[in-house]
């Protein structure tokens, strides 16, 4: 009797350590997940302070039969092209991995800079385009995957949870634009045309050192479980492209398309018309880094703040009409209105138009991640991949159409691109809303 009895004893504890042992595991989930999206965003912090410096500088340091910009311009052709196979490098490497590896192509990138030529520049940023295509895919796919894992071991809800996680990374990635512009105004705060060579070649020296801190912080990050079991269904190359290419037979898909190509553009206007028609006539070349900064820090406290408001695609749909109209306005008002000025007010003016330009910036980065990791959570590689396609050939557009088009032309086509994206992304709004509410 004593040993039935202790042997009931037995099972009845149980239960209770596995569950102890169920919850300590549970809390060692989600401080991992938390600790990923921290080393995560550390990492693309150092990566992208000296890259984004860098990319702001090409139009002014590598003035060489226009080297930096039709770099530049190359770069983005290429991480066009390259995207689509991005899907499948980060499905067969992992995530992890594939991060990794795609840091590689910025450090060569900058390295190029030290010795810049048309046989150290293009090289590289023919090669950065094939890297920049699986970091970003990677990045999209192992934050999504540690938000959604995130929120189902704390019964979360995903909208949220993928906002939140989100409105983090994207607020200390916006942050690069303002630590490397100030890096970059303080080392080249006397230069007329771009620095001295001493000025410039320490500059890049400083962020070749931020690489390697990056790449290291990437290699710290957790393997995730990101359901690679199913990836001999795609051992074909047919079967890899159908994967790829599925998004598109998807009409939520085909109504996001104009707007990540907006998101893309907009940026690219920044980097290449903004800095140069806009900031450079007003406050010369050693205020690109300063007007660059607040572009930054704008972009940093909108993307915390539409993080933390997302919740679905109705939060998802406002927040990103905020940032439209503030950025219609700009459009608008450079086009009708604008002619540049002297004194304080008009140095002012370009300072306070890259404030409102990050706020649109800030909104797109967080809204478009969010939602693709919520809709297309299934085929989220490819659904990133999508983003990064259309996005890098808008931005591939811009460099290659601004030196040969007018400030005016260009804010047509901004415009226009804007209205016909925001219109498409009202669209989608009804289309997912529709079958939820006949359900009903």
């Amino acid at each position: 009797m004593v040993e039935v009895a202790a042997s009931r004893d037995e099972e009845e504890a149980a239960p209770l350590v596995s569950a102890a042992g169920e919850g300590r595991r549970r809390g060692a989930g989600a401080a991992s997940e938390t600790r990923d999206l921290h080393v995560l965003s550390s990492a693309f912090f150092f990566v992208f302070l000296a890259y984004h410096a860098a990319q702001n500088l090409q139009s002014t340091v590598n003035t060489d039969e226009n080297l930096g910009s039709i770099s530049l311009g190359l770069l983005y052709a290429s991480f066009t092209a390259f995207s689509v196979v991005g899907s499948p490098v980060v499905r067969r490497l992992g995530s992890r991995s594939a991060l990794v590896l795609g840091t590689s192509g910025y450090l060569l990138f900058i390295a190029a800079n030290l010795a810049p030529s048309w046989y150290t520049m293009v090289p590289a940023s023919l090669y950065l385009g094939f890297t920049a295509s699986i970091i970003w895919v990677g990045q999209g796919t192992y934050l999504t995957s540690a938000a959604l894992s995130h929120a189902r071991d704390n019964n979360l809800a995903d909208g949220p949870t993928l906002g939140s996680f989100n409105g983090e990374f994207w607020g200390v990635f916006a942050s690069t634009q303002v630590i490397g512009n100030l890096i970059s105004l303080a080392l080249l705060r006397n230069g007329k045309d771009g620095g001295s060579v001493t000025g410039k070649n320490l500059l890049f020296v400083v962020f070749l050192g931020c690489m390697i801190i990056g790449i290291v912080l990437m290699c710290l990050l957790s393997k995730r479980d990101e359901k690679r079991d199913n990836a001999s269904t795609h051992s074909s190359f047919g079967a890899m492209l159908k994967y790829i290419v599925a998004p598109l037979k998807d009409r939520r898909m085909l109504l996001l398309i104009p707007i990540i190509a907006y998101s893309g553009l907009q940026q690219a206007f920044v980097w290449a018309v903004f800095t140069k028609s806009i900031v450079t006539p007003v406050l010369g070349i050693s205020g690109v880094g300063g007007a660059m900064a607040i572009y930054g820090a704008s972009d940093v406290v909108c993307s915390l703040v539409a993080g933390r408001f997302t919740s679905g695609l109705h939060s998802a749909t406002f927040i990103v009409s905020v940032g439209a109209v503030l950025q219609a306005v700009v459009l608008f008002w450079l086009l009708l209105f604008y002619s540049p000025m002297d004194g304080l007010l008009g140095a002012a003016v370009p300072l306070f138009i890259g404030a409102l330009w990050g706020v649109g910036d800030g909104v797109l980065n967080t809204q478009l991640s969010a939602l693709l990791g919520l809709l297309f959570e299934d085929v989220k590689e490819a659904a990133f991949a999508q983003l990064k396609v259309w996005q890098s050939g808008a931005i591939a557009v811009i460099f290659f159409l601004s030196p040969s088009i007018t400030l005016q032309a260009m804010l047509i086509l901004m415009a226009t691109s804007l209205v016909i994206s925001f219109g498409s992304f009202l669209l989608l709004t009804l289309v997912v809303e529709k079958p939820s509410s006949t359900t009903r």
